[in-house]
């Protein structure tokens, strides 16, 4: 009788042991979860969402017919160590990065030694819970970092507006923190689908179409240049494509070459690139000089106008907002053959173009332009 009263009270208490790893286990599962939904975008990179893209995705009849084709020839890319670069008559390419907080802090003169030449830097994020906007904590650390080590930079918002107000104020919000900058590439409006009860998991075509539109439209009111990050099954089933096609296209496919059966601008074809003076994966971006929209991204900004006929063609090496003068010879366009400089006053960092040697006096305060 007392062994079999010893052995029930060892079950007893072994199911106790059992039952209460049980619930620690599912407290510990449901406090990852909310951590996950609280604090979700603090590190998120730009391709946060695209890692399972499928595989193969059709167009839907949403996209029109006479929408531009992806004419990129596939036998045209090649490697270059760890970066792909593409090549053929008449399109050429720059090798570019995408960051966020997730990658900390880079050390961006290795960074453009390795061969990278743009940088495209997230300025913040909506919550998809809460929806408020929230600045990425290496923003102006890493817009200082690329632009001293000789970057075309270009900047993205990850998104999740659910109407045209809230598509202003992220548009405003990002010229805030870019006021007194002129990029070389455009403003991205990066909206994905969260799929974990996010407050935006209802948006439609056409709403998705439309905050996308809006927030364009704002940065290009205030003279920069915008464009929309999307991959796959966002460009075939969310977004109406030909009513954004005076948008800068950025795509995102994982593949040896790019299947989109449409036209797009930059392609994002890596997630887990390894970069000289990053830490960890970075993404890996080819953007395509040959492409409409990239050059009229270059001559529709602010800074990439040069004086007399001559116009850059391309992504502008200009930058200001600096009392460093960041001289930088700019190519002209065919038919001149002059070069100009860029250069910054010494004392309110106002841009004064003339040409070499820099000796022009500022426009706003009349100190000389170094």
């Amino acid at each position: 009788m007392r062994q079999t009263s010893k052995r029930a009270r060892r079950s007893r208490l072994l199911m106790i042991f059992i039952l209460v790893l049980l619930i620690a286990l599912v407290l510990w599962g449901l406090a990852a979860l909310a951590d996950r939904l609280l604090h979700y975008g603090a590190n998120a990179t730009v391709s946060a969402k695209d890692a399972d893209q499928p595989s193969a995705i059709t167009p839907t009849p949403e996209t029109a017919d006479d929408t531009p084709k992806n004419t990129y020839d596939p036998a045209c890319f090649y490697r270059d160590g760890e970066f792909l670069r593409y090549e053929s008559s008449t399109v050429t390419s720059q090798i570019g990065i995408d960051v966020s907080a997730h990658q900390q802090d880079i050390d961006w003169q290795r960074v453009a030694a390795s061969g990278v030449q743009f940088a495209i830097l997230r300025a913040g994020y909506r919550g998809y819970t809460e929806g408020s906007i929230q600045e990425d904590a290496y923003f102006e650390q890493n817009l200082a970092g690329a632009i001293d080590a000789g970057l075309d930079v270009g900047v993205y918002f990850f998104s999740q507006a659910m109407d045209e107000q809230e598509a202003r104020e992220e548009a405003r919000f990002v010229l805030d923190k870019i006021s007194g900058y002129q990029l070389a590439y455009p403003v991205f409006f990066d909206w994905e689908k969260i799929g974990a009860d996010a407050r935006s998991d209802a948006m439609d075509l056409t709403s998705l179409t439309t905050v996308t539109d809006t927030f364009c439209s704002e940065i290009e009111a205030a003279g920069y240049q915008a464009g929309l990050y999307f991959n796959q099954q966002l460009g075939y089933e969310e977004l109406h494509l030909p009513s954004l096609q005076g948008y800068t296209f950025w795509l995102a496919e994982y593949n040896d070459t790019p299947s989109f059966t449409y036209d797009f601008d930059l392609w994002q074809y890596a997630s887990d690139g390894s970069v000289d003076g990053i830490d960890g994966d970075v993404d890996l971006n080819l953007a395509f000089s040959g492409s409409e929209r990239m050059r009229s991204s270059a001559s529709g900004m602010p800074g990439s106008h040069l004086p007399g006929a001559c116009s850059f063609l391309g992504p502008s090496a200009c930058f200001a907002g600096s009392s460093i003068c960041r001289a930088r010879s700019l190519p002209a366009s065919a038919g001149c053959s002059a070069v100009f400089f860029c250069c910054f006053c010494s004392v309110c960092a106002a841009e004064s173009r003339t040409l070499p040697p820099c000796g022009g006096i500022c426009p706003l305060c009349s100190s000389p332009a170094v």
